[in-house]
């Protein structure tokens, strides 16, 4: 890598993501202050005990608030290396993420690897530490390379903010906005692409405008990867906060829960 590559690499060789270089300036420095939080991908991070100890409190969790219902996991190669592309859905709060790693891991077990790629500012959100420890990484080319290369699952989101905050009208639309970088990164180590399709998300709130010039005039895409600046009079944004502490909640207790019950008995059990 050369002296002049944006990307940085710690000495664990988790990847850093790229830099943005902004200009001066109040942006600037709030950009800066992002990127600097953004914890490096580092692969060890994800937690097969913690998996098994939050899963069921979790998966209850997202049973009842968010009525998920996940099906066709066996079409998923039972092992090894592959690229899970789902469409996004739900603003602020998407909650296809969310479950679909539940479902994951309840399906295949906590030991298999998967990760799932997120928006810069997920990884700096207060009180969303926890994701990690279930394999969510910044989204960014390398950090897919990686895992797939280590013969993980990887779920990616191309089609990102800006097809999560479409108008809801078209809720039942699939619009990655011309991102093929998925195809190539497939295409490069001869992987296997399996679709993941969610219905449902964008009916958390009603959804009039993406706020793309918003975004462009106050030049988020440039500081933060932003390129949506949508309403904030949105029932997903009010309930935001409340369920990201919901869920750092319900982890913290099963997480103890399950210290308590694996006590006396060993972690290494199928989920």
């Amino acid at each position: 890598m050369s002296s002049d590559d944006p990307r940085a690499v710690s000495g664990s060789g988790a990847i850093h993501p790229p830099a943005l270089r902004p200009p001066q300036g109040l942006g600037g420095s709030l950009a800066r202050q992002v990127r600097e939080r953004i914890p490096a991908a580092d692969l060890s991070e994800r937690d097969p005990d913690y998996i098994r100890r939050t899963l069921p409190g979790l998966w209850l969790l997202a049973s009842y608030y968010f009525r998920a219902d996940v099906r066709g996991l066996h079409h998923v190669p039972e092992q090894g290396a592959v690229l899970l592309v789902g469409n996004h859905s739900g603003g602020n709060v998407p909650p296809d993420t969310f479950v679909f790693a539940l479902a994951f891991s309840a399906y295949f077990g906590a030991d298999r690897p998967f990760y799932q790629l997120a928006h810069n500012l997920v990884m700096v959100w207060p009180g969303l530490g926890f994701l990690r420890r279930y394999g969510t990484v910044a989204a960014a080319h390398e950090n897919a390379a990686r895992a797939l290369d280590a013969g993980a699952a990887v779920l990616v989101y191309p089609g990102g903010d800006y097809e999560t905050h479409r108008p809801s009208w078209e809720s039942g639309r699939i619009d990655f906005d011309q991102r093929k970088g998925f195809i190539a990164l497939a295409l490069e180590r001869e992987l296997p692409i399996v679709p993941v399709v969610s219905i449902g998300g964008q009916e958390t709130a009603l959804f009039l405008t993406r706020g793309e010039r918003l975004a462009r005039a106050l030049r988020l895409d440039r500081y933060f990867r932003l390129h949506v600046l949508p309403p904030p009079a949105r029932a997903s944004d009010f309930a935001g906060a409340a369920l990201g502490s919901e869920l750092r909640r319900s982890a913290r207790s099963c997480a103890a829960a399950g210290q308590d019950h694996d006590s006396g008995a060993s972690t290494d059990r199928p989920v």
